[in-house]
C-alpha cells in the first residue's frame, strides 16, 4: 500500500505534505472541541484541497489534447462543483455561525458533482478516437447528467419540497448517492480491468479515491441522520483522505503524460457507450412511473408529481435519444460512403495492375524490337557513311546517303532513348541537366502533339544548375505532366504547351503551361484515385506518383489554373551541392 501511494506524488513533496495535514486533521480534531473554530478548520481545510484537486486537473488540461483534455475537464469540474458544496458549509457554520439546514437545497450540487465523473469515464481518453464523435460524446453526457437530475427529482425532491418528510428525505438521499457512487466505481472498475500503462494507473488511483471517498461520504451522511456528526471531527478525517488523493492523481497524471492506445485495441468500444447510456435512461422513465402509481405509502401529492415528472421527463430523453440516433445514421451513411469509394478504387487500382502489367509486358517486347531494329539500322548507317565517303560516287548520290545517315543516326537516338527509359533499374541520383531531359521527354512525345494539333513551345534558360536526381524517374514525371496536357488539349481540337525552366532561389523551376480547359479541383490532383477523366482512361495514380517522386527529390510540385485560362504545373528542384555536380577528377598520368 505504501508503494501504491507513494506513485501518487506528482513530486516527492507531495506525498508528505499530504500525510502531515491529515495528521494535522486528526490531531486538531482530538484536541478541540466541536464548536465553531473545529467547524471553521474542517469546513476550510476540506474546501481548500477541494480547489486544489480542480488546479491539479487543469494542469492537466493544459499539457492534453483531444478526448484526454476533456475528460480532465470534467474531472476538473466535478471537483469544482464538489468545492462549491463545500464552501456552503463554510458559509454556514463559519460566516454566518450557524448550522447547516436539513433537509438543505446545496444537497443537490453534492449529488450532482459525480455526474462530470462518470461523463468523463464515458469518453475513454485511453483510446484513439475519431474528432467527429465528439458530438455524440456532448449527447452522452447531456443525456447522462438529465437522466441523474431526473432520479433525485423523482426520488429525493418530493421529500423535501412536496411533503417535507427529513427521515424519507435522507433516507432517499443516501440510497440514490451510495447507488451513484457505486455506477461511478464499476465504471473505474471495467476501465482498470481493460487498460494498460499509464491510463491503468490513474484508473486505479481513481477508483481508490472514490471508493475512500464513498465510505467517508456515507458514515457522514449516516452521522448526520442521527444528529452525531459535527464538522471538523474524525469523520471528516476520512473526507479529507480522499480529497487528497484526487489532488495526488492530478498531480501524478500530470508527470506520468500517458498516451492513448491504438485505435485498434478498442475499435468499436465507443459507440457501445451510447446504447448502454439511452436503453437504462428510456426505459427507467415508465418502470418508475408505474411504480410511483403503485406506492400506496406515499402522499397522493407525491404520486402526482412523480407522474408529471415522468411525463415531462420521456420526451426530452426521447428527443435527445432520437437526436443521436440521427447522428449514428449520418455517420453511417457517411461510412457507407467511404466504403463505395473504397470499393470503388479497389477495383480502379486492380485495372490500374493489370495495365502496368500489360505496359510491362510491352516494355519488354519494345525493348526486343529495338535491339531487333538496332541490327538492320546499324548496317544501314554503316553503308550509307561508306556510300557518303566514296569519292566514285556522285555528288546527288553522297547527298542523299548522307541524308540517309541524318535520318539513321535520328532514329539510333530514338531507340536509344526507348530503351533506357524500358529500362527496370533502381533509382540512382546523379548530377542531370533539367533542360536535357525536358527536351528527351518532348521529343518522345512528338508524334503524340502533331496528331492532336498540340504546339509545344520551348523557353529554356541557360546556364541552369545541375539538380541531383534519377534520369528515369524525372522522364516518368515529365512524360506524364505533358501527356495529361495533351489530353486536356485535345478536348479543345488543340492548343500550346510551354515548356520553361528558369532558376529560383538556389533551386530549378520547371513549369509546364497549357491552353486546355483547365483542372475543376487543383487542390486535389494529387490525391491518389482522384481523375476527371471518363471510367476506363485512368486511375488517378499517376499524378500521385509524380507527386511522390518530386518530393523523393526534395522537391515540390504544384498545380493551379492560369488566369488566362489552362493549367500549369510547377516544379521546384533543389541544385546539386557543388561538390556533387562537379566532374571526377583525372586520374594522374604514370
Amino acid at each position: 500500500m505504501a508503494a501504491l501511494a507513494m506513485r501518487l506524488s506528482g513530486s516527492s513533496w507531495w506525498l508528505p505534505v499530504a500525510l502531515l495535514l491529515l495528521c494535522v486533521h486528526a490531531t486538531v480534531s482530538a484536541l478541540l472541541p466541536p464548536g465553531y473554530y473545529l467547524a471553521a478548520f474542517g469546513d476550510l481545510t476540506q474546501t481548500i484541497l477541494l480547489l486544489l484537486a480542480v488546479g491539479a486537473m487543469l494542469l492537466n488540461v493544459l499539457q492534453t489534447r483531444g478526448p484526454a483534455r476533456l475528460f480532465w475537464l470534467l474531472l476538473a469540474v466535478g471537483c469544482a462543483l464538489w468545492a462549491l458544496a463545500s464552501s456552503f458549509w463554510v458559509g454556514f457554520e463559519v460566516v454566518w455561525r450557524r448550522p447547516l439546514p436539513n433537509p438543505y437545497w446545496g444537497d443537490a450540487v453534492f449529488f450532482v458533482h459525480i455526474v462530470p465523473f462518470m461523463a468523463a469515464l464515458g469518453l475513454q481518453p485511453h483510446l484513439q478516437q475519431d474528432p467527429r464523435q465528439a458530438r455524440l460524446r456532448a449527447l452522452d453526457l447531456l443525456l447522462l447528467l438529465l437522466w441523474w437530475i431526473y432520479l433525485y427529482l423523482f426520488i429525493v425532491i418530493p421529500w423535501q419540497y412536496v411533503a417535507l418528510d427529513r427521515a424519507q428525505y435522507g433516507q432517499a438521499f443516501d440510497l440514490l448517492y451510495v447507488l451513484e457512487n457505486m455506477v461511478l466505481l464499476a465504471g473505474l472498475a471495467s476501465l482498470w480491468l481493460r487498460t494498460t500503462g499509464g491510463w491503468r494507473r490513474i484508473y486505479v488511483h481513481l477508483f481508490l479515491a472514490s471508493f475512500l471517498y464513498m465510505v467517508a461520504a456515507e458514515l457522514v451522511n449516516t452521522a448526520i441522520d442521527k444528529g452525531t456528526y459535527f464538522s471538523g471531527g474524525f469523520y471528516d478525517l476520512g473526507l479529507a483522505a480522499s480529497m487528497c488523493w484526487f489532488v495526488g492523481v492530478g498531480l501524478y497524471a500530470r508527470r506520468l503524460a500517458p498516451a492513448p492506445e491504438p485505435a485498434a485495441a478498442g475499435s468499436g468500444e465507443h459507440s457501445a457507450w451510447g446504447p448502454r447510456l439511452a436503453l437504462p435512461a428510456l426505459l427507467s422513465l415508465p418502470v418508475l412511473a408505474v411504480a410511483a402509481l403503485a406506492d400506496s405509502s406515499a402522499p397522493p401529492s407525491v404520486r402526482n408529481f412523480r407522474l408529471l415528472l415522468t411525463l415531462g421527463a420521456l420526451p426530452v430523453l426521447t428527443f435527445l435519444v432520437f437526436l443521436k440516433q440521427q447522428l449514428l445514421d449520418a455517420e453511417l451513411r457517411r461510412l457507407l460512403r467511404q466504403s463505395r469509394d473504397s470499393y470503388d478504387n479497389l477495383h480502379r487500382l486492380q485495372r490500374e495492375l493489370l495495365n502496368s502489367e500489360k505496359l510491362a509486358s510491352l516494355g519488354q517486347m519494345v525493348a526486343g524490337a529495338a535491339h531487333e531494329i538496332n541490327n538492320p539500322l546499324t548496317a544501314i548507317l554503316g553503308y550509307s557513311e561508306m556510300l557518303a565517303g566514296d569519292a566514285q560516287a556522285g555528288g546527288e548520290a553522297r547527298g542523299t546517303a548522307q541524308k540517309i545517315v541524318q535520318q539513321a543516326l535520328r532514329i539510333k537516338g530514338l531507340v536509344g532513348r526507348l530503351l533506357n527509359f524500358a529500362k527496370q533499374v533502381p533509382a540512382e541520383a546523379r548530377p542531370l541537366e533539367v533542360n536535357a531531359v525536358v527536351q528527351k521527354a518532348s521529343q518522345l512525345q512528338r508524334l503524340e502533339t502533331a496528331a492532336h494539333n498540340v504546339r509545344t513551345e520551348m523557353d529554356l534558360a541557360a546556364g541552369l544548375p545541375l539538380v541531383l536526381a534519377d534520369e528515369n524517374l524525372l522522364l516518368q514525371v515529365f512524360l506524364h505532366i505533358i501527356h495529361n496536357a495533351i489530353d486536356a488539349m485535345r478536348e479543345t481540337g488543340g492548343g500550346t504547351l510551354t515548356v520553361r525552366t528558369a532558376c529560383r532561389d538556389g533551386q530549378v523551376l520547371l513549369e509546364f503551361s497549357d491552353t486546355g480547359p483547365g483542372i475543376k479541383e487543383p487542390s486535389r490532383i494529387f490525391d491518389p484515385f482522384y481523375t476527371t477523366k471518363a471510367v476506363g482512361k485512368g486511375a488517378g495514380l499517376g499524378l500521385s506518383a509524380c507527386y511522390g517522386i518530386v518530393s523523393e527529390h526534395h522537391g515540390r510540385i504544384t498545380c493551379e489554373n492560369r488566369a488566362e485560362g489552362g493549367a500549369s504545373f510547377l516544379i521546384l528542384l533543389p541544385a546539386a551541392p557543388v561538390e556533387a555536380a562537379r566532374p571526377p577528377a583525372a586520374a594522374p598520368a604514370n
